[in-house]
């Protein structure tokens, strides 16, 4: 049976919380700045709203977590509060058209709108009562790491939102295009033993619900692919009769990559963006199947002693040599291009480059309660049709890199930067 690990001391520094939301709010920013003015009112994926949402729904849901709900204040605008509470998840284009409008505010209202949000956040956050243990959204200032987090969720929205933008609407910013020969994506074999999935509330600053409840699984034997499937894998694919990702674009016959700011020769060792019903489609092809959520965990935390660690590669924080994350850049890499992020299984490019489906179906772990900061949260997603995915995206903040961190989408969503991994039984 696991021991329970000791709860960490909570220390409440207003100066790093709030250095943080300013960080976010600029990063945010330098989102936005990539659309160009004419575009803001556009939404290049019809499931999603419009940018100009975003721009009053990031720094309103800041004011309504904290300021107004935690900690009591009156109002900034009921009416554009309300307008912008909350994003849209819908199941398909016709459920997504009961939410269009064309009556969005000005740029100007927005902007302004959300000025005077980040005005009172700051001052929260500076002043305000915002850890206090009567107040279940505030202990141990909850609402403010569930805003922080939020918009840090947000900025990769944003993120594979803009990618779907015509090149002429967006501006571009320089990278560069590393490309060669894939690697030779062997199995490798991971000995049976526990995956501790999870984690308590008072373990580390904050956790969101779907993640409270430290556990372990025990998991059998299996195999699993060194390295995420490439491009160059499933070109193999479609030349079976597989689909055609919704990054790829087909021109007289080849095939090219929808990159950020361009269209790009087809880099091969690149890993590919799919959905999860289609990442389940080629592991069938290929006679193996997607990892469990445990097996994840197993092939990146786990050590051949028996141990487990923090992140892949040991205990220390993510550093840019451990893997594409935290806008290091707007596209993936060569999936072995981080041989420091690799885990001690010898498995590689679990932490960035994509997030990383699973075939576990997003549900809660035992004892699950809502948060208190944001009850809707995860609850509104146990419904059988989500996935969980782990690990990161390119444009993942470092801030959400952590063990216990759970992603989820639709198994037809296309559009997220999510890559996977086969594995096998043994």
């Amino acid at each position: 049976m696991e021991t329970r690990v000791q709860p960490a001391p909570f220390h409440l520094d207003r100066r790093e919380l709030a250095d943080r939301y300013r960080h976010n709010r600029e990063r945010t920013a330098r989102v936005f700045d990539l659309v160009r003015p004419e575009a803001f009112y556009e939404n290049p994926i019809p499931l999603r709203h419009p940018f100009a949402f975003y721009a009053g729904h990031i720094p309103g849901f800041s004011f309504l977590t904290l300021n107004e709900r935690g900690l009591g204040e009156a109002p900034v605008d009921p009416r554009l509060e309300k307008l912008f509470e909350r994003g849209i998840d819908p199941g398909s284009i016709d459920e997504a058209r009961r939410h269009e409008r064309a009556d969005w505010p000005a740029r100007e209202a927005i902007d302004a709108f959300a000025g005077a949000c980040d005005e009172r956040v700051l001052a929260a956050i500076a002043g305000g009562a915002i850890d206090d243990a009567r107040v279940p959204r505030l202990v141990r200032a909850q609402a403010v790491y569930a805003i922080l987090e939020h918009e840090e969720m947000h900025d990769e929205t944003l993120a594979y939102i803009v990618h779907r933008l015509p090149a002429g609407l967006k501006e571009r910013v320089a990278q560069d295009y590393r490309d060669h020969a894939p690697p030779r994506n062997d199995l490798v074999e991971i000995a049976a033993g526990d995956a501790t999935l999870g984690v308590e509330q008072d373990e580390i600053p904050f956790a969101w619900d779907n993640e409270s409840g430290r556990h372990t699984v025990p998991v059998k034997r299996f195999a699993i692919a060194r390295y995420p499937v490439t491009n160059a894998d499933w070109l193999a694919f479609v030349a079976a009769g597989g689909p055609i990702p919704a990054f790829w674009i087909e021109r007289d016959g080849d095939y090219r990559l929808r990159g950020m700011f361009e269209d790009l020769p087809m880099p091969g060792s690149w890993p590919v963006y799919v959905s999860h019903a289609q990442a389940r489609a080629y592991a069938s092809w290929a006679g193996m199947r997607l990892p469990t959520e445990a097996e994840y965990h197993r092939a990146a935390f786990s050590t051949r002693e028996g141990g487990e660690r923090a992140f892949p590669w040991g205990d220390e924080p993510p550093e840019h040599r451990h893997g594409n994350f935290d806008f290091q850049r707007y596209d993936p890499e060569p999936v072995d291009a981080h041989p420091g992020g690799a885990s001690d299984w010898g498995v590689h490019d679990l932490t960035g480059n994509g997030w990383e489906w699973t075939s576990t179906v997003f549900a809660p772990f035992p004892n699950f309660e809502p948060s208190a900061s944001y009850p809707q949260y995860s609850a509104d997603f146990f419904d059988g049709k989500h996935y969980v995915m782990k690990g990161a995206s390119p444009v993942t903040p470092a801030t959400l890199i952590r063990r216990s961190f759970r992603n989820w989408f639709f198994e037809d969503y296309p559009f997220m930067f999510a890559k996977f991994r086969c594995a096998a039984d043994r």
